[in-house]
């Protein structure tokens, strides 16, 4: 595969405002610890990364902006697509989010309202390119997030498209794209081999409905639709319904860390269906009580 440079289209601004407070720490922290090698980079300020563009790799350079603002500059991208870019990334940033609304309803509960206290800017992470985050959450499935970037490394090595970027010589692949994996051997790269086919198969899907990375009527119509394709369990169906899909009251009651978060006193972790029945309370922002968990679990 030939390497392609994308410096044809003129650098583009964008001014992206949200309503304060914003954890803008939060997101450098968690793009940091997932950061693909040779896809992505985190400095002191900025997550930068290589995109993809109506199949054309772009690089996007986002950090603070002025004011309430973030200030994201892309290289490599027609003006044509800049409107999506913006909702990409607004959606990504959870920058639609109303902090003090969310704030007012989670820290009715005695166990959230501490956290919330301390993190009031916290949003819900989200994913500028929706088949990548399932891909991730598949190859994330009972291992750490540690494994899985490993994982999607060597995925983009192998399939990713190269990129090359002045001033950017670390940043050398795309994610690949549905039709790159769709028929790809992907568990050749070191995972069960029904995992492997979980994710070739996603691709397959979504090449031929991008609807799935659509939020769907209501969030059980979202989950139904992903737990339909073979290798996506309840817990990477509520994942990708909450970083991918935007559902603000998804909730992977399985997951080990928001188990961990909610651990009593003398240790004990309840089972995936008590958090489920301890969760009802935090409708319909379950998806904001999660991230507080698990930022309290990291902490």
């Amino acid at each position: 595969m030939p390497s392609s440079s994308s410096e044809t289209h003129a650098a583009a601004v964008l001014e992206l405002p949200y309503r304060a407070p914003f954890d803008w720490p939060f997101f450098l922290d968690f793009h940091r610890a997932r950061a693909i090698a040779g896809v992505e980079r985190v400095d002191d300020r900025h997550y930068v990364r290589v995109l993809l563009v109506d199949g054309e790799p772009a690089l996007l350079r986002l950090g603070p902006g002025s004011g309430d603002n973030l200030r994201a500059e892309i290289r490599g991208a027609p003006a044509s697509a800049l409107p999506t870019l913006e909702r990409r990334l607004r959606a990504a940033f959870d920058l639609d989010a109303e902090p003090d609304v969310i704030a007012r309803h989670l820290g009715r509960d005695a166990r959230l309202a501490p956290l919330v206290r301390a993190r009031p800017g916290l949003r819900v992470a989200g994913c500028i390119d929706t088949f990548e985050q399932g891909v991730r959450a598949i190859l994330g499935q009972q291992v750490s997030v540690r494994a899985a970037i490993g994982l999607c490394a060597r995925l983009c090595e192998r399939w990713g498209q190269p990129v090359a970027f002045a001033g950017e010589p670390s940043l050398t692949r795309a994610f690949p794209s549905p039709t790159a994996l769709r028929e790809a051997d992907v568990a050749s790269l070191g995972m069960p081999r029904a995992r492997g086919r979980a994710v070739a198969d996603f691709a397959a899907a979504v090449s031929a409905d991008a609807s799935l990375l659509e939020p769907a009527a209501t969030l059980e119509e979202s989950l139904a639709r992903l737990l339909a394709l073979r290798g996506i369990g309840a817990w990477s169906a509520h994942y990708i319904a909450m970083r991918a899909l935007r559902e603000p009251d998804a909730f992977p009651a399985s997951d080990v860390g928001l188990l961990r978060a909610l651990a009593t006193a003398d240790g004990k972790r309840p089972s995936a269906r008590e958090a489920d029945a301890l969760a009802a309370a935090w409708r319909p922002w379950r998806a904001y009580a999660a991230q507080h968990l698990w930022a309290a679990d990291a902490g």
